[in-house]
């Protein structure tokens, strides 16, 4: 008798006698009730994984922090270059003219409020990857109509063909004793500003 046998034999008889293993629900709720604000909820989601939350346009000068030089994306909507820094268009910039920037801002393609995942798919105003994980300040602009309530329902917002990157918070990770460490994968602050209306 192989290992493999023994093991089943070993099962089978284990499970004599044992009732019916009860049905598995696969009904899985792809959508909130329509009274949950999932503006609110993305939001709380978001400063539980400690990035800063912002509003409006105006805003995205606060976000930047008196950041000096900024990467954007080259189909970066004017009105979104806000402020006294330089904006430079990554016409493809370098990994090391990447990280000499002080920050990123970019758009993205959609946002998750029950994980407070931001997504983005190399579209339009978002840049290619390397623009949103090399420098260590990421800006996003989230605009209200980008925000669902389940994954489900902001996956067909995607290019399933594209690069993507979903973003919960800063990055950061864990070693064995539980110490939190961040931007070790990425931009170790991240700042998201909502436009309640498109802008």
């Amino acid at each position: 008798m192989s290992a493999r046998d023994e093991i089943l034999a070993r099962m089978r008889r284990a499970l004599e006698g044992a009732s019916e293993a009860p049905p598995v629900p696969r009904e899985y709720r792809r959508s909130l009730d329509a009274e949950v604000d999932v503006v609110a909820m993305l939001i709380d989601r978001l400063v539980d994984y400690k990035a800063n939350v912002h509003h409006g346009l105006d805003a995205i000068t606060e976000a930047l922090g008196g950041a000096v030089r900024v990467a954007v994306p080259a189909d970066l909507p004017a009105e979104w270059r806000r402020g006294s820094a330089e904006f430079v268009e990554d016409r493809g910039l370098t990994t090391e003219e990447l990280d000499g920037v002080d920050a990123v801002l970019t758009g993205c393609a959609a946002a998750v409020a029950v994980s407070g995942t931001i997504m983005l798919d190399a579209g339009a105003a978002q840049g290619r990857r390397a623009l949103t994980l090399v420098p260590d300040h990421h800006v996003v602009v989230v605009r209200r109509d980008q925000i669902r309530g389940h994954l489900a329902e902001a996956l067909p917002r995607l290019d399933p063909t594209a690069p993507q990157t979903w973003i919960s918070g800063p990055s950061a990770t864990s070693d064995i004793e539980l110490q939190r460490v961040e931007g070790v994968h990425g931009p170790r602050r991240l700042d998201v500003v909502l436009l309640e209306a498109p802008e």
